[in-house]
Formats: structure tokens, C-alpha cells, sequence
């Protein structure tokens, strides 16, 4: 029976599981209401918030966890079904405030009695959420999802007697509030006390869920909770950045908001009684910050010149479109204003250092009007620092403050070690910290001085499994009687060992002069954390040197020189030739025959041997001056040498690679490379080259063939080259030019011209152009019959205009008067057919519009037989 109820309830779990996610926030608070049979009984309400809009519900029920909240041991679960769920609404944005978001929050609340019998520790009661919204900004990124953890404390009487006779604070303030991104807000998450405790506020770290965020959120796990990762610039004390701060005696929270996104907000209340902190309860919510602005007078709310300047930059914060004037004013200390502008953006050098009140109005005098206070402190020369010592896992890591201030002392210290716990956090000077973890810290240091002013520091270390131990060398050589100093990089206590020819064998560079090959042994002690290495000392008596044998090189060549040596140090002379002189293998560059020297020692023992190289000049080789040739000719090529042996090369377009005097016939410019080789010595050809610049082919064009009437002056047009020369010269207006004119007194059946066409270089072709002369006016000729059977004579129907200067339309019609061809070309003519289908024998009409070549209308209209 146990089993199956069990059971059930798994199941039950499991099919609610998916209802209790995507939550935005949540709180508890109870009342204490009397005690009975030796029980505290108490009246407790959880609130759950969800965004109306994310199309999921609340978990009804949810299930509660109660647990000793100095040992974690568990003592009940409960499944609370919902009582009610409220929906609230912003309905009414302020008018200054453009482009407002959608406010709107779902509340599920969750009543029940608790009855305990009193402990000293206390209890905690928690409810467990499976996810929390999506993408929240001040996490680290591609986290994924996680869940929320939402507690209240109820207290012991092991440090106030009255402790269980408790109601916990309960937050009050109005969640319905606009944040626009980088702009001025404020949020109250104030709280009431029913018992008149103290209270004070201030921001922590967010819980995750139970299993690590993605397990089942009820019944919740067992305490301690895990704080959720925070990102770069983020953390528990910082949730919305540094710009964003509490106030720790109202729970009012003022500042610039950081970018578009949602951040998850925590923010406790602790209630203190006598001077003891009894309890505390936590608010947990995941605030949407969106583009929209406010008209507002927003700025930092304070500006630290703490570094380095005594110049302030003034802007506005609140970029909204409402602004419609600015007003900045800086006051010193006894409230003498030193400054005034209208500017919306501006800037003022202090004369002094000091505290100094800036304030800001917009739209004085209108709608939407604002002003702001700030202060500016103005004093010069504060930084932040800090050092580290010991950075290994699960040991103590020491951070030493070495914050400097030139004004007043340095007087609180905020840090954050990164390590993701929740509980890696310290306010002293220079604390201890035992990382949990291994991997990169962002350590980040807020330090403040007694003049206020407030900086930053952060730092990468890396903590590791042992400390970083390196040696300058792993393996070295030393000669018969000398000495050597091994040398080790790290920070903690060194040891050295054996003993053996050890002089100073507890610090970092210990002397050694063993008379064997010997391994010495480090060991690095970082506050108990160890590492260590080895080195291996060979030991000689003297040096081994075996040089390469002579060699013959080509003049002005470079050469590999190489040794066999042991020795440690070499040097070569001589030193001016050798592009490394202290290599054991250089190269050399020499013209002459040179013998080189090369010392090679092992301290104070050393060994010296010779190499010479011999120098034979590169054979000679001419390959001629560089040449030109017109498209499509030949070129001879002109090499000399002394050499017994000489190729030409490439090979495809020459007659002969084995001549001094090839022909060469490229069709394009090419480079041919004469290499010769001989028997003195240098095993490497000389060589040449000779480059035959191929002038591109000429494209000659003299105009198309034409017709023109008596009188009729004619323009020639010739392309293709640089000069041109026309052939006969009758009736041109000057034959060496490539574009003369031409006028015929008398009528012909053709005169053909050649127009010879040169390049640059004076390579030549030619083109013709024939010119029919009439004796008649100008006019356009049709034939009155064609034939396009495809036989290629009389095939299209061509207008043929002699006289005239420009045809407008040529145009054909059918019978039944559709125009089925035009053209505005001379001769360009119909073949019959439209779109490709054959037209049938029969009478068409033709029309033709023109302007002679004296600019006189010329209109003509007939018909044309089509015979197939």
C-alpha cells in the first residue's frame, strides 16, 4: 500500500513539474499565532510571480519543504493547493514616458498553518521552481535554463529567547513599476514589521533550484542553496551594475538602469532584535528592462574624479525625445555655484579637489519637468589594487589590499572572488578565501576611501591543482671543474635535492658542480599545495667538435655549414659572413673563398675546427635586349655565352633550344629564359632573360558599304589603329586621317576604298568600304517583289535610302492593316514571316518617314508582293 501511494504521488509530481516553470519572482512572509501543546504555530503566505504574458500557469498545488535551518535536516513536506491568484496590472503608463512596455504580473498566493516545536537554530521554509524566465541578462551566458529557490526564516531561540515568537517582515512595495534601459528609476522593496524589529535591507544572491536548477521542484531539496552565476560586471551586492544602489534603512533601490533585458533582482530584509539579527527573509524577482525613456533628470548617482581628472562630463542620461531644455549648475561645499549651462551636453575643470554638488532641471516650468542632485567627488590619485598569494584548489589563497589614495585612507572593501558559491564574498581588507573550484576567477575589488571616493579592480587568476612550477631548462651539459646555477620560476618554498654539489638547494636558483651526470629534483610548497620537476646535469671533461668537410660553392651563394658537437656555446669568424655567429649550424653568404673558424665551448672547456669554402662564379649568360614584334610575326633571339651548354626555354614557340640564335614565334608576349652551364666548379646554370612583347592583332574596320546621291557630302569613319592612310584618294577630303569626308559630282556603280590601319609600332592591316553614287534625288528604294524561300537570293524585303541622313520608320503592313514589321535601320529588312510563322504570298503595304541629308522631310509609300 505504501508502495502504490508513493507511487501516485511521483506521478502526480511529474505531471505538475511542467506547470512550475518560467516563474519571475517570489516571496514569503508568515504570523505568528500562538502556541499550543508546546507547538509555534504559524500562518505562512508564498507569493508566486509570473508574467501574464508567457502563456503558462502557476503550479497548483506547490509543494513546500521545512527544514532546520542550522543543520538542514529535513522535518516536513506539504502540498499546498492555491488559494487565489491576483493579476496585476499597470493600465495607466505616466505621459512622460515614451514608448511604455506592458506591465503585467500573475500572483499566485499559497496559505497554510506550520506548527513547530522550537529549536535553537530556527527553521527555513522553501518552495523550489523547476526554470526561471529565459535569456536573464545578468547571468552568464548560454547558462541555459535555472531554476529559483524561494525561502523565509523562522528563528531559534539559541540567540534570542523570543525568537519563535516571531512574524517575519513582509514586503510591501509596489511592483508596478516602469525601468526604461539606461535610464533613471527608482523601485521600493520595502517591509513592515508587525513585532517593531529593525530592519535593513540590502541586495544578495539569487538561489538557484533544486538538482542544480533543472531537477524537480517539489518537494525542494535540502539547504544550503547555490547561488546562481553570475556575469561579467554582475553580482549578488551589484544585480543591475554598479550604478544601482540600495538604501539600506528603506529598501528603496535608485540608480541607472543597465541595458534592455531581464535581471534577476534578490533583495533581503534582515530583522534585527536587541542588536541581534534574528531572521531574514528574501524577495526574488526577475525585472524586465526595456527601450522605452523617460523624461527625466537622470544622472550617476555620483561622479567619482577619483583617478586621474578633475574634469567632469555632463550628459543627460535620459535621452527621450520630451526634453525640451537642460539645465546643469555645479555648487562647491559652502553653496557658492561655480557653474551654470544650457547645454544638453558639457563639461567643467574643478579648480580644487572636494565634494561638490552637481543638479540637473529639464522642462522647467512645462510638462514633464524634473531636476536631480548628484555629487561629484573630486579627488585625485585613488586606485584600487590588490595582490595574490597561494592559488591552489580547496587551499587558502591570501589577498593582500594594496589600494592607494592620495586624499584621506582608504576606509571599505567590497570583495567578489568569483567563484560561484554564494558565499564568496569578504568586507575585509585583506581576506582569505578557499576556492571550491579549479579554472579562471574574475576576483573583483570595490574599494572606497574616507573621501568617498568608490573604484574598481578586478583581476584573472587562475587557480589550480598544484602550483605553477617551470625551469629555465630541463636538461643541460657542464664541463669538468665548473659550476652551474639551475634556476626555477614560481612563487611558494623550494626544495632541491640530492644534496650532492648543492650549494643554496632552498631557493629558487641553487648552485650545482657535481663531477657525474646527476637529476636534481624541485619541490614548489605553496601553503601545502606542491609541485615539482627535474633537471638532468651531464657532465664532461671535455668538448667534442667534428666540423663538415671542405666544399665548393657557387659565388655569392649561401651555405649550410653544420658541425657534430656537444658544446654548449659556439662562435664562427669570420663574424661578418656568418648570418648567425654564436649558431652550431649558420648559414654563410660569401664571394669569396673563405675558411671559416668555429669555436665551440662547455664552459671553461672549449674545442675549435675549420671548414673551407671555395667560390666559382655563376657561368655566364646574355639572352639580349627586350624586343617587340606585330601579331603573328617572328623575332630573333641574341644570346651569347662562354658556357659549354645552353638551353632555351619555354620550347613551344621557338624554332631551336639549343641555338644562340632561335626564332621565336609567340602569339602572345612571352619571356624566354637562357640558362647556361659549365664544368669550372658551380654546379648551378647561369641565366638571362628576354622578353618579346607580342602588340595585340589589329581589328581594322573601314564603315559599311553605303549609298549617296550627287553632291552629297559623305563622312568616312575607320577604326582599329593609331594612323591610317586611305586608298584612292577620290573625292576624300584629306586620305591620312581616319576620318575624311567625301563628295561626288558625278554618279557610279561603286568606288571600294582600303583604308590601311597601323598601331605604335607600325604594324599594318587593312579594311574596304564601298559608296554607290546616284543621280537622283534623295531617295528611299523598295523593291516591289521578294521571295524568301531560304535560297539566299531576294530572301528579305530591305529598305535601300541613298540621300538620306536618317530613316525614322520603315513599315510593313498586311492586308487587313496590322503592322507586322518596322525598322528605323538602312537595309535592315522582313523575312516573311511574324514571331517565326510564315506569312502567305499576297499584296503589303509599305510606308517610310525620313530626313534627307539636307534635312528635308521625306515620306513615300507603295506596295510589295510576297511570292512563294
Amino acid at each position: 500500500m505504501k508502495k502504490s501511494i508513493v507511487g501516485c504521488l511521483l506521478l502526480l509530481m511529474q505531471l505538475l513539474t511542467a506547470r512550475a516553470d518560467h516563474i519571475t519572482g517570489g516571496e514569503m512572509h508568515y504570523t505568528y499565532t500562538g502556541i499550543s501543546n508546546g507547538m509555534y504555530n504559524y500562518l505562512v503566505t508564498a507569493k508566486l510571480f509570473m508574467d501574464c504574458y508567457s502563456n503558462r500557469r502557476l503550479p497548483d498545488p506547490a509543494y513546500f519543504g521545512v527544514f532546520n535551518k542550522g543543520t538542514g535536516a529535513h522535518i516536513m513536506d506539504m502540498s499546498i493547493p492555491m488559494a487565489h491568484q491576483d493579476r496585476l496590472i499597470l493600465s495607466n503608463a505616466s505621459p512622460c514616458i515614451t514608448d511604455p512596455p506592458s506591465v503585467c504580473y500573475d500572483i499566485g498566493f499559497y496559505d497554510f498553518n506550520v506548527n513547530l516545536p522550537p529549536v535553537a537554530e530556527g527553521y527555513i521554509i522553501v518552495i523550489q521552481v523547476v526554470y526561471r524566465v529565459q535569456g536573464i541578462s545578468n547571468l552568464t551566458p548560454g547558462y541555459g535554463n535555472i531554476g529559483a529557490t524561494y525561502t523565509g526564516e523562522i528563528p531559534g531561540n539559541g540567540v534570542v529567547a523570543s525568537g519563535p515568537q516571531n512574524s517575519s517582515a513582509q514586503f510591501n512595495g509596489d511592483d508596478m513599476v516602469v525601468i526604461c534601459a539606461n535610464n533613471s528609476f527608482s523601485y521600493n522593496f520595502a517591509a513592515v514589521d508587525n513585532d517593531n524589529d529593525q530592519l535593513r535591507y540590502s541586495f544578495t544572491n539569487a538561489y538557484i533550484g533544486g538538482s542544480g536548477g533543472g531537477g524537480v521542484n517539489f518537494p525542494p531539496v535540502s539547504p544550503p542553496y547555490s547561488s546562481v552565476p553570475y556575469g561579467a560586471n554582475y553580482g549578488p551586492g551589484a544585480p543591475l551594475g554598479g550604478n544601482v544602489k540600495i538604501n539600506a534603512n528603506t529598501g528603496m533601490i535608485t540608480g541607472i538602469a543597465p541595458g534592455q533585458g531581464t535581471y534577476v533582482v534578490t533583495v533581503q530584509v534582515e530583522e534585527i532584535r536587541n542588536g541581534v539579527v534574528i531572521a531574514t527573509q528574501r524577495k526574488d524577482l526577475q525585472i524586465r528592462i526595456t527601450a522605452c525613456s523617460i523624461a527625466s533628470a537622470s544622472m550617476p548617482p555620483d561622479y567619482m574624479l577619483c583617478k586621474n581628472s578633475q574634469t567632469i562630463t555632463l550628459a543627460n542620461l535620459s535621452t527621450s525625445p520630451l526634453i525640451t531644455s537642460t539645465t546643469w549648475e555645479l555648487i562647491n561645499s559652502k553653496g557658492v555655484s561655480l557653474f551654470n549651462s544650457n547645454d544638453a551636453v558639457t563639461s567643467y575643470t574643478f579648480p580644487d579637489t572636494g565634494v561638490y554638488t552637481v543638479k540637473l532641471v529639464i522642462n522647467r516650468n512645462q510638462q514633464c519637468s524634473d531636476s536631480a542632485i548628484s555629487l561629484a567627488y573630486v579627488y585625485p590619485g585613488f586606485k584600487p589594487d590588490f595582490s595574490v598569494h597561494g592559488i591552489c584548489f580547496n587551499k587558502p589563497t591570501q589577498f593582500l589590499d594594496a589600494s592607494a589614495t592620495v586624499y584621506g585612507n582608504v576606509d571599505s572593501w567590497e570583495w567578489d572572488f568569483g567563484d560561484g558559491t554564494g558565499n564568496d564574498f569578504s568586507s575585509q581588507p585583506s581576506p582569505v578565501y578557499t576556492f571550491q573550484s579549479m579554472g579562471f576567477k574574475e576576483v573583483r575589488l570595490i574599494a572606497t576611501n574616507t573621501r568617498g571616493c568608490r573604484d574598481t579592480m578586478v583581476k584573472n587568476i587562475s587557480i589550480v591543482d598544484k602550483p605553477p612550477l617551470t625551469l629555465a631548462f630541463r636538461d643541460t651539459l657542464i664541463c669538468i671543474p665548473d659550476a652551474l646555477q639551475l634556476r626555477a620560476i614560481g612563487n611558494g618554498v623550494f626544495s632541491w635535492s640530492p644534496g650532492t654539489a648543492l650549494v643554496n638547494g632552498n631557493t629558487a636558483t641553487p648552485t650545482v658542480n657535481p663531477v657525474t651526470t646527476t637529476t636534481y629534483s624541485v619541490q614548489l610548497n605553496d601553503n601545502g599545495c606542491l609541485n615539482s620537476d627535474s633537471v638532468q646535469v651531464r657532465v664532461v671533461d671535455h668538448v667534442t667538435l667534428l666540423a663538415m668537410n671542405d666544399t665548393t660553392i657557387c659565388q655569392g651563394d649561401a651555405i649550410h655549414l653544420h658541425i657534430q658537437s656537444d658544446g654548449l656555446q659556439y662562435s664562427w669568424t669570420p663574424a661578418g659572413q656568418v648570418l648567425n655567429a654564436t649558431a652550431a649550424n649558420p648559414d654563410v653568404v660569401t664571394t669569396t673563398s673563405t675558411n671559416y673558424t668555429v669555436t665551440a665551448n662547455i664552459g671553461s672547456c672549449l674545442a675549435k675546427d675549420q671548414i673551407l669554402v671555395t667560390t666559382v662564379p655563376y657561368p655566364m649568360a646574355d639572352a639580349g635586349l627586350d624586343t617587340t614584334i606585330c601579331f603573328d610575326t617572328k623575332a630573333w633571339l641574341m644570346g651569347s655565352t662562354e658556357a659549354i651548354r645552353f638551353v632555351w626555354l619555354p620550347a613551344a614557340s621557338l624554332s631551336n633550344i639549343n641555338l644562340l640564335n632561335p626564332v621565336a614565334s609567340p602569339k602572345a608576349t612571352t619571356a624566354y629564359v637562357f640558362s647556361a652551364y659549365d664544368n669550372k666548379g658551380c654546379p648551378k646554370p647561369g641565366y638571362d632573360t628576354v622578353v618579346v612583347n607580342v602588340l595585340p592583332d589589329i581589328d581594322p574596320f573601314a564603315g559599311r558599304d553605303t549609298a549617296v546621291v550627287v553632291n552629297q557630302l559623305l563622312q568616312l569613319q575607320a577604326s582599329g589603329g593609331k594612323a591610317y592612310q586611305w586608298v584612292p584618294a577620290t573625292g576624300l577630303s584629306n586620305p591620312g586621317i581616319d576620318n575624311p569626308t567625301a563628295t561626288y559630282t558625278a554618279p557610279s556603280t561603286g568606288i571600294t576604298y582600303k583604308v590601311l590601319v597601323f598601331n605604335d609600332a607600325g604594324c599594318v592591316d587593312s579594311a574596304y568600304v564601298k559608296v554607290k553614287v546616284f543621280q537622283t534625288v534623295p531617295t528611299v528604294f523598295v523593291p516591289n517583289a521578294f521571295t524568301p524561300n531560304g535560297d539566299g537570293k531576294n530572301d528579305l524585303l530591305r529598305p535601300i535610302a541613298v540621300g538620306i541622313a536618317r530613316i525614322g520608320y520603315f513599315e510593313i503592313f498586311n492586308r487587313w492593316g496590322q503592322l507586322i514589321f518596322r525598322t528605323s535601320t538602312n537595309e535592315h529588312g522582313w523575312d516573311g514571316t511574324i514571331g517565326g510563322k510564315v506569312q502567305p504570298a499576297g499584296t503589303y503595304v509599305w510606308m517610310v518617314k525620313a530626313i534627307d541629308y539636307l534635312g528635308a522631310p521625306y515620306v513615300q509609300r507603295g506596295t510589295i508582293v510576297l511570292v512563294r
